[in-house]
């Protein structure tokens, strides 16, 4: 399917994916996010940062394994509300729940396990949206950009972790998006034993 008969397909997902997130600013500046608005704001970014940071890793497993090609066309858009998602976290968190208090935000990065590891996926993102644009895949080099947008990844693993960390009790759903994200990761790394394996033989005795 040629990329031209779908040009809105990432405007829409964009429009879609930041909808829940303009929902949730309206009904925070009405009040209306419940007795403790700021814990429901904080579940809500987080849980949606990590679900759509595991949509966007899911793009390349769902293209080899069904052959399409419009899951590679939306992955620079998912990841990019991944970030923004996990930034709107961020920033609860840091203004509306510790009124930027530095010292108290530094002292929970480094004593609170749950909290470190949510920062440090944080982190991990951060270059990961600035170097977004084909832009910096001509300035990096696409193997080397490659290598570095597999800390996506990375950060989807500590998001899992922060999530398991965070509910403590009943861990249901965290271990659910854990397992679709080792699924995605079998699929890539049997794409990759595969490709090896063709490289090898393809090598002369």
């Amino acid at each position: 399917m040629a990329s031209s008969k779908l040009p809105w397909l990432n405007p829409a997902i964009a429009v879609g994916g930041l909808a829940p997130l303009l929902q949730l600013a309206v009904l925070g500046a009405q009040g209306e996010l419940g007795a403790n608005g700021i814990e429901f704001a904080l579940n809500q970014t987080g849980l949606f940062a990590l679900a759509v940071l595991i949509a966007s890793l899911a793009c390349t497993p769902v293209r080899l394994v069904t052959g399409w090609t419009w899951p590679a066309r939306i992955r620079r858009t998912l990841g990019l509300l991944a970030f923004t998602y996990a930034a709107a976290h961020f920033l609860t968190y840091s203004v509306l729940d510790q009124g930027l208090d530095v010292r108290a935000m530094a002292e929970d990065v480094f004593t609170r396990p749950f909290i470190t590891v949510g920062f440090t996926a944080l982190m991990l993102l951060v270059p990961l949206a600035v170097t977004s644009t084909n832009k910096w895949v001509r300035r990096l080099g696409f193997p080397r950009w490659q290598r570095l947008h597999r800390l996506a990844y990375v950060a989807a693993v500590l998001g899992v972790v922060h999530f398991v960390w965070r509910v403590k009790k009943d861990v249901t759903e965290p271990v659910l998006y854990g397992a679709v994200l080792a699924v995605l990761l079998a699929v890539r790394v049997g794409e990759a034993v595969r490709k090896r394996r063709a490289l090898a033989t393809q090598r002369p005795a």
